[in-house]
C-alpha cells in the first residue's frame, strides 16, 4: 500500500465555489455508471464530492482510497445534466485528476509515452498499422477490449475549400478514417467545401484531459487554436474531441480560446441545420433500423444529441435505448485502465440494446471512437451516423 502524500494538506485546485455547488440530493446516483454497477456510495458522484470536499477542505489525506475513488469515474458526466443545483463535476474531477497526474497517483508511465504519440500523426498511423497486425496474429490479449483495427486506411482526404474547417483527429483518423470519407461526402452533399488544420492540429487533447495531464493539454489546445484561423465554423465528428475544443475557453481561459470554442460544432449540428439539401439525394424509403447510442459528451456534456435523430431519421427508423443515455464504459483510456468496470458497465448497454432490437435486424450508431470501438469488441455492428448518410447518399446516387 502506497502510503498518503506527506502530511500537509493537499490543495486540489478545485474551485471552492464550484465544490460548494454539491448539496448532496443524490439525484445524481441513478446517472453514475459505477454507482449502478456497485452500488457504492464513494463510486458516486456525491461520494466522490465528498471525499473531495474532505481533503480541501478538512485535510484528509491523499491515501489509496482516495485515488481509487477518483481513478475508477469514468468521467462521463452524465451527472451534470441530473444535477438541480448545476455542479459542474466535470472541473472537479478533471481538476482532481490533474492533481494526483502531478503527483504520480495516477496515469501510468506507458500511458504518458502513448499520450505523447497521438500528437505525432505519422508515428501514430504506424503504430495503429503495427497494432493491426498484432491482433491478425492474435498478440492482442481479448481483454484489452480492442475492436479490429485497419490494416489499411482510404487516402487521406483533400480540402475542397473554407466553408469550414474539418477537424479530423489523432484517433480518428488513425482507426476511423473511413468515418472522415463519409463526413466529407456529407459536407458536400449539403453544399459545404472543407479546409483541414494546418501543423499543430493532430491532437485536441481530450484524452489527456481524462488522464489529468493539464500542460499537455493546454500545449495541445493552443497548437489546435492555431491550426485553424479565422472565423469559419470548425466541424468535428467525434463526440470527445467536440466536447474538449468546446471547453477550450475555460482550458486556457483567453478571449481567442472563448471565440475559438464558440466556432465549434458537432457535424450532426451542422448537418441537422441543412438536412433538407439532402432530401433530393436520399431514397424515398428508409432501409432498415438503427439503434442510437449516444457517446457520453455529446448527450451530456455538449448536450446537442437530439441533432443526430434529425439526420438519421431521414436515412432510416430510429430506435432508442431504454437506459436514459447511460454510459457504455470506453471512457477514452477507461476500458484498458479499469477493464472489469468498463465490461460490467458495457454489459447494461448490451442489454438495452437487445430490449431495443427485439429480434429485428438493426445497426447501432455511434458518434464517438471509443465507444464504437468498445462496442464492436462485442461483436455488434457499429457505424458512425455520417457513414449510414453517406451510404444512404451513394445509394439515391447509383
Amino acid at each position: 500500500m502506497a502510503e498518503p502524500i506527506g502530511c500537509a494538506r493537499v490543495d486540489l485546485r478545485i474551485d471552492p465555489d464550484e465544490l460548494a455547488t454539491c448539496v448532496s440530493c443524490g439525484l445524481c446516483l441513478p446517472h453514475c455508471p459505477t454507482f449502478r454497477v456497485t452500488g457504492e456510495e464513494a463510486l458516486s458522484p456525491r461520494g466522490r464530492i465528498a471525499a473531495m470536499r474532505a481533503v480541501q477542505s478538512e485535510g484528509a489525506p491523499v491515501d489509496d482510497a482516495f485515488v481509487q475513488f477518483m481513478s475508477t469515474c469514468v468521467q462521463c458526466r452524465g451527472c451534470e445534466p441530473a444535477c438541480p443545483s448545476g455542479v459542474p463535476y466535470g472541473h472537479l474531477i478533471e481538476a482532481t485528476r490533474t492533481t494526483l497526474a502531478d503527483q504520480r497517483r495516477i496515469t501510468p508511465r506507458w500511458q504518458r509515452v502513448g499520450m505523447k504519440a497521438l500528437s505525432h500523426h505519422r508515428l501514430l498511423l504506424a503504430g495503429s498499422t503495427a497494432l493491426a497486425v498484432a491482433q491478425r496474429l492474435r498478440l492482442v490479449p481479448e481483454r484489452a477490449g480492442l475492436a479490429r483495427l485497419p490494416l489499411r486506411r482510404p487516402p487521406a482526404l483533400q480540402p475542397t475549400g473554407d466553408d469550414v474547417w474539418l477537424f479530423t483527429g489523432c484517433v480518428m483518423d488513425a482507426w476511423l478514417r473511413d468515418v472522415h470519407v463519409a463526413t466529407a461526402e456529407v459536407l458536400r452533399a449539403v453544399g459545404a467545401t472543407y479546409a483541414l488544420p494546418g501543423p499543430g492540429g493532430a491532437c485536441c487533447g481530450a484524452l489527456h484531459v481524462h488522464a489529468g495531464l493539464d500542460d499537455e493539454t493546454r500545449r495541445l489546445a493552443r497548437a489546435v487554436i492555431a491550426s485553424m484561423p479565422g472565423d469559419a465554423p470548425v466541424v468535428v465528428n467525434s463526440a470527445g474531441c467536440g466536447a474538449a475544443l468546446k471547453d477550450y475557453g475555460h482550458l486556457l481561459g483567453t478571449p481567442e480560446a472563448e471565440a475559438f470554442a464558440a466556432r465549434v460544432l458537432d457535424v450532426h449540428e451542422f448537418v441537422a441545420d441543412r438536412i433538407d439539401r439532402l432530401d433530393h439525394l436520399l431514397p424515398a424509403r428508409r432501409p432498415g433500423t438503427v439503434i442510437v447510442q449516444d457517446p457520453c459528451h455529446l448527450r451530456h456534456v455538449q448536450r446537442v444529441h437530439p441533432a443526430v435523430r434529425t439526420v438519421l431519421s431521414r436515412v432510416a427508423d430510429v430506435v432508442e435505448l431504454d437506459d436514459d443515455g447511460l454510459c457504455c464504459g470506453a471512457g477514452g483510456a477507461y476500458s484498458a485502465l479499469e477493464p472489469e468496470l468498463a465490461a460490467q458497465i458495457r454489459d447494461r448497454k448490451l442489454a438495452s440494446i437487445e430490449r431495443a432490437a427485439r429480434g429485428v435486424r438493426h445497426v447501432i450508431a455511434s458518434a464517438n471512437p471509443g465507444c464504437a470501438m468498445h462496442l464492436a469488441a462485442t461483436g455488434l455492428d457499429v457505424r458512425h451516423p455520417m457513414v449510414l448518410v453517406a451510404d444512404a447518399v451513394r445509394g439515391e446516387r447509383r
